[in-house]
């Protein structure tokens, strides 16, 4: 071989190392995994949606609207009593439905006068992800087409109606029960609220949490590198005291990167909140201030937790090179909470999908946000309590392997290995 083929072997052997190919794979996965998860939404936008009821107007263009309900959604409930409607309600829920819509007196009434004819919706919502709207979504296409067919015999019919009647006949009026609370928001309204709150602060604890383990991780190799972390080791300090160092110093910085967030969290809600039609606190979408007292415990605990194994870790990397595969872990175990907090709910999630997600304790500042949006205290408390706990267990590894001399003379496993190939 030529001494360029030599030069372009001894680059790809040193460049195609696995701690540059697993990451690869990994993230054409998660890609791949997206696509079908857009998949997935596209093929329940066109499953019927599950609903009831009730036509107190009994007229001839209020049938158009139940008419096609019938033939494009599946109805497990009808009636033209409006007494009926807590009985509907139940129904729904009980089948997992979507919404229970009441067409009102005076429904045809009204369109002919010139004036939009009112439906009220009562929506079930289950969850704020993005798969737990896809029923409503689907629901909000047929009353639209709905609406079209009522509009399609007025401009046919030639009648004298207002043009922006003709072309909009029917107004509705939404109702959301969502988690024990009555929101006179939609489902599609509510979810993008969530969105503004919830979904881009998983994003961003993700990129803290990488961020700060990246840095621990290249820290702990370098100093392995130039043999400083050896020096230090053989002077006569405590090793408690090293960690406790190390540990303090990493408290620090999480305590810092948790303040820069709240800030930033903070500022970012009070201009939602501030900006548009919609006033977040008017439908008790916000965080008070013991909310963002707790939001903040929980990053700064799990910025601690993730520092601590991101230093044990970094005790098994030789070199700053070597480093690189060590950050892949905590990398996936901030992306796959990080994924599954955007697109679905923790309540809608299985029992076993929601103790998976449970035990990754990156996920429990990015479940916090929304939790806590409705109340859920118990959830939050508990995932602090948990993340303490497992904060706790791996500084004390980590103080373990300090206190041996597996950092001077590698690894117990590593010098069997050796002592192996010296006899033979």
């Amino acid at each position: 071989m030529s001494a360029l083929g030599n030069i372009i072997s001894k680059e790809l052997k040193e460049l195609l190392t696995p701690s540059a190919i697993i990451p690869i794979i990994v993230i054409a996965l998660i890609y791949g995994s997206i696509g079908s998860s857009i998949e997935n939404i596209q093929e329940g936008l066109q499953e019927k949606p599950i609903l009831g009821y009730i036509d107190e107007d009994n007229s001839e263009l209020s049938h158009v609207i139940t008419n096609y309900l019938k033939n494009n959604t599946d109805v497990i409930f009808n009636s033209t009593d409006i007494l009926d409607k807590s009985i509907g309600l139940e129904q729904v829920k009980e089948k997992d439905g979507v919404a229970l819509l009441l067409i009102e007196q005076n429904f045809s009434k009204n369109i002919l006068n010139d004036s939009q004819g009112d439906i009220e919706i009562y929506w079930i919502m289950k969850g704020g992800g993005i798969f737990d709207t896809i029923s409503s979504d689907a629901l909000e296409r047929v009353l639209y087409s709905s609406s079209q067919e009522i509009s399609k015999i007025l401009i046919g019919g030639n009648t004298t109606i207002n043009s922006t009647i003709a072309l909009w006949p029917t107004k509705r009026i939404d109702t959301t029960y969502f988690k024990d609370k009555e929101i006179r928001l939609s489902p599609s309204t509510i979810s993008g609220l969530l969105a503004s709150q919830s979904t881009f602060m998983p994003i961003i604890i993700m990129m803290l949490i990488i961020f700060a383990g990246q840095m621990i991780i290249s820290s702990m190799a370098l100093e392995k590198e130039n043999k400083t972390l050896e020096t230090l080791l053989t002077l006569p300090v405590k090793r408690t005291s090293i960690v406790t160092g190390k540990i303090a110093a990493s408290a620090i910085i999480g305590l810092l990167f948790a303040i820069i967030y709240m800030f930033g969290m903070n500022n970012y809600l009070q201009g939602l909140s501030g900006s548009g039609q919609l006033n977040l606190a008017d439908f008790g979408l916000t965080l008070g201030n013991q909310d963002f007292i707790l939001v903040g415990i929980s990053l700064f605990i799990t910025l601690i937790a993730a520092l601590a194994l991101c230093m044990l870790l970094g005790t098994f990397a030789k070199n700053f090179k070597s480093a690189q595969t060590f950050v892949f872990p905590v990398t996936m175990l901030a992306m796959i909470p990080m994924f599954i907090t955007i697109f679905f709910d923790f309540e809608t999630l299985p029992l076993i999908f929601k103790g998976l997600l449970f035990a990754i304790p990156f996920s429990h500042p990015m479940i916090a946000t929304r939790a806590l949006i409705f109340d859920n205290y118990l959830l939050v408390i508990s995932g602090i309590i948990y993340v303490l706990i497992f904060a706790i267990v791996i500084i004390s590894i980590v103080v373990w392997v300090f206190k041996t001399d597996r950092l001077l003379t590698g690894s117990t496993l590593t010098r069997k290995i050796r002592l192996f190939r010296k006899r033979f």
